[in-house]
């Protein structure tokens, strides 16, 4: 697999994070890096995927990054804060907490249609995978589309429809979600391959075939998921 990584040129659709060209930061709970034209790894989760303890855990390595980092605080600390937040809440998220929508296979079909919506009109979806809880993909943004408007929109009317069966209201997902820009070609190998694996790994063997999908045209140049 690593000989292959490298040997790996660059898939049509993709560009990785580009030295030369400006980057945009904005800090919700957590710090979003923008940049014109860019692939981006995103993971958005259900409102109640985590429970208390976990987000109380989250709360204290705040803290402690905030004792730890004093202002102005840099890229470098940011980047140190997001990835330790990041990779706790998704190895909590595969315990399947909460409702778990997406255990159901009509919601899950529901959420790839709206996944899949505007392709090759607002943004390129190369790969994804949904959860019962949450959803991994890769997506580049097109000119004009930010990309926190573009998994609103899809998660706003997954919510409306799955409300609308249930005969619920209120919100469902989580508003923030977690996002990086691929940095090049060795880091989207290992992020296509954590989403692939990502259903195995939390016991939905059985359940593989439709609950990821990667771009066939990505596929035929040898950019796949390659389980264990």
């Amino acid at each position: 697999m690593t000989v292959e990584t490298f040997n790996l040129d660059a898939p049509a659709n993709f560009r990785g994070l580009h030295p030369d060209l400006p980057i945009t930061v904005y800090h919700r709970h957590l710090p979003h890096w923008r940049q014109e034209g860019a692939s981006y790894f995103v993971t958005f989760r259900l409102g109640d995927s985590l429970p208390q303890s976990k987000l109380q855990l989250l709360k204290c390595i705040r803290e402690e990054w905030e004792r730890t980092y004093s202002h102005p605080r840099d890229d470098e600390a940011w980047t140190a804060y997001a990835r330790e937040i990041t990779t706790s809440a998704e190895r909590w998220l595969d315990e399947g907490f909460g409702v778990c929508h997406f255990r159901e296979r009509r919601w899950c079909e529901d959420l790839r249609e709206r996944l899949h919506h505007f392709q090759d009109q607002r943004y390129f979806l190369s790969c994804w995978a949904i959860m019962p809880n949450h959803c991994h993909a890769v997506i580049q943004p097109f000119d004009d589309y930010a990309l926190e408007d573009l998994l609103g929109a899809m998660k706003g009317v997954a919510a409306r429809h799955i409300n609308a069966a249930l005969g619920t209201n209120g919100a469902i997902w989580e508003e923030e979600s977690y996002d990086r820009i691929v940095r090049d070609e060795e880091h989207l190998w290992r992020v296509i391959q954590y989403i692939g694996r990502n259903p195995q790994k939390a016991g939905l063997a059985d359940e593989v075939e439709w609950r990821r999908w990667i771009h066939p045209d990505w596929e035929s140049v040898r950019w796949r998921f390659v389980d264990e």
